[in-house]
């Protein structure tokens, strides 16, 4: 996403970056620089002290010196030594003199036989000193020490170097410093701009002014979003999630930095997550929750991750199913609607036939009929949406020729149901549960799966073991803090080997596109605090049995399933 940039904008964040380097590099480089030219002045000043001082005292500890000294005329002879020294070591100048200051020996011949220009004071009390002092050659760097015959000091010896001569030498040294400063530096500049070219593609250009807004942004929209996002590293861990992803998928606050494998998931989300493929719209159900994952991976020359969005489909598929369930509830109307007319064109035929008799009494069988259905639903169950929903499934499954029967010891009283416990909860459970055991009754009789045209209903001989009519039988019981709901059906029943898995998001006997019902169940009693078990039936066919606690203050860690053959 770019950012809308101003007229007048200001340099990128690489281009900022880039300068504050340079002027960091050139302000190192130049440190360093000075630091080794002031270490470097100081340490030609301490070599040519140090060049100085040997040569002072080697001259002044030489027998020929002192030989020389007591001689009428000791210019003659230490004059050409000095010289000689002098050349040899590279000082500007040695200088013997008397210990009146009188010179016997100068570079410059015309100047012995004048006084020294210096201190002598401390070289005449027996020490050897060094300072720094301006004389005929001009300021100098020199060593004056005495020169002994015993005890007695019969002259002083002045070794020096001129300041001129040790700044020449630092100049030269400074050259090549500055040589391998601008060398430091442009190697410093050379990788500064690497470095922040390849910061400049991964920014795109943008400054901080720019990346600052996107961050403010990106956490605003994070968190505004009512769809869930997860963004996986490379490493299948979580890099980030926003609050509506750990809702849908009942994570805490610490799931950042976590491995997929570890979060608990169903597998077959878990999976989804996993898939280094694209996934498109799949339905996964959790413990509580329908939801649509879409994965796409995020591929920059190497895997680098995994975005994922997460869609609560749980609303969708509860109303899904209702409309599906009017969807019957219409159908069975209608039908009815054409039988009544039949029924209606008998009994009028039969007083046009002079048969007014039986024309009452065909009426009257129907009435009774449908009247008792209805008297013993409202009777037994005071809940009137369960009771609703037990006489539309009535009306579905006669039409599909499957008589559907509430149990005996149903009972449910006005009030025993406590408003924390969700209708549609309810409907779902009961509604799925119902539609199953018609479609098993049903298929058993007919051969027929799902859904279909009215069928005939065919007998069984005797010792079948079975139910000469597909029937489902219902108990809707409340008592003893819990709700019980139990649907069984004359059906095939379910293979024990395939027990465990019915509760399972795309299990079912009737092809693909099925076999999210028993799922749904699954969801609702989990988020009521319940259980479900299927066993076998008395009628040989599959039996379900619900129970949930009508005092329950959320939803458990986990739903117990069990499942017998």
């Amino acid at each position: 996403m770019r950012l809308p940039r101003p007229r007048t904008r200001p340099r990128s964040l690489a281009g900022q970056l880039f300068a504050m380097q340079v002027v960091l590099v050139a302000a190192v480089v130049a440190g360093c620089a000075f630091f080794a030219y002031a270490s470097g002045r100081a340490q030609a000043k301490e070599t040519a002290t140090r060049q100085v001082r040997a040569a002072a005292l080697a001259i002044a500890d030489s027998p020929s010196v002192r030989e020389a000294i007591g001689t009428p005329d000791p210019s003659a002879v230490l004059q050409p030594y000095a010289e000689r020294v002098r050349r040899d070591t590279g000082i500007t100048f040695v200088t013997i003199m008397s210990p009146e200051r009188v010179r016997w020996t100068h570079p410059d011949a015309d100047r012995i036989g004048e006084t020294f220009l210096g201190h002598t004071a401390r070289a005449l009390r027996g020490e050897t000193f060094t300072e720094t002092y301006t004389g005929t050659l001009g300021p100098s760097i020199r060593v004056v020490t005495p020169v002994r015959d015993g005890s007695r000091i019969i002259g002083l010896v002045s070794a020096g170097i001129t300041v001129e001569r040790v700044s020449s030498q630092v100049r030269a040294q400074l050259g090549a410093l500055g040589l391998a400063a601008g060398g430091a530096l442009a190697l410093g500049g050379l990788g500064t701009y690497v470095i922040n070219a390849r910061l400049r593609r991964h920014t795109h250009g943008m400054n901080a002014a720019e990346l600052s807004r996107m961050h403010d942004y990106h956490q605003a929209t994070l968190h505004a979003v009512r769809e869930g996002l997860l963004m996986l590293d490379g490493r299948r861990r979580i890099a980030l999630i926003n609050d509506a992803g750990r809702e849908l998928l009942g994570l805490g606050p610490g799931a950042v930095g976590r491995r997929v494998a570890e979060l608990e998931l169903p597998a077959p989300l878990t999976g989804a997550l996993l898939a280094s493929e694209e996934r498109v719209d799949e339905l996964h159900l959790t413990a509580d929750r329908v939801i649509v994952v879409n994965t796409r991976p995020v591929v920059g020359g190497e895997q680098r991750g995994t975005v994922v969005t997460l869609r609560d489909h749980t609303e969708l598929q509860a109303l899904s199913g209702e409309l599906d369930s009017e969807r019957g509830f219409t159908q069975a109307l209608r039908s009815q609607a054409h039988e009544a007319a039949n029924r209606l064109h008998t009994v009028v035929s039969l007083i046009e036939l002079g048969r007014a008799e039986e024309a009452v009494g065909f009426a009257t069988a129907e009435l009774e009929l449908a009247q008792a259905l209805t008297d013993r639903v409202v009777g037994a169950v005071a809940e009137p949406v369960l009771a609703a929903l037990l006489l539309g499934k009535a009306a579905q499954a006669n039409e599909r020729g499957v008589e559907l029967v509430l149990a005996d010891d149903s009972l449910i009283d006005d009030g025993d149901l406590p408003a924390t416990l969700s209708h549609r909860d309810l409907v779902t459970i009961l509604g799925n549960l119902i539609d199953n055991a018609v479609d098993a009754a049903s298929e058993a009789v007919t051969g027929v799966p799902g859904p279909g045209p009215v069928p005939v209903p065919a007998q069984r001989g005797p010792g079948s073991g079975r139910a000469t009519r597909a029937r489902v039988t219902v108990t809707a019981l409340a008592g003893e803090g819990e709700l019980l709901l139990r649907v069984a059906d004359t059906g095939a029943g379910i293979d024990p080997a395939d027990a465990a898995e019915v509760f399972e998001r795309g299990w079912s006997t009737h092809g693909a596109g099925r076999g999210i019902g028993l799922a749904l169940v699954q969801q609702a009693v989990h988020r009521n605090g319940g259980t479900v078990t299927l066993d076998g039936g008395a009628d040989g066919g599959a039996r379900f049995t619900v129970r949930l606690p009508l005092a329950f203050a959320g939803p458990t860690a986990h739903t117990t399933k069990e499942a017998t053959a």
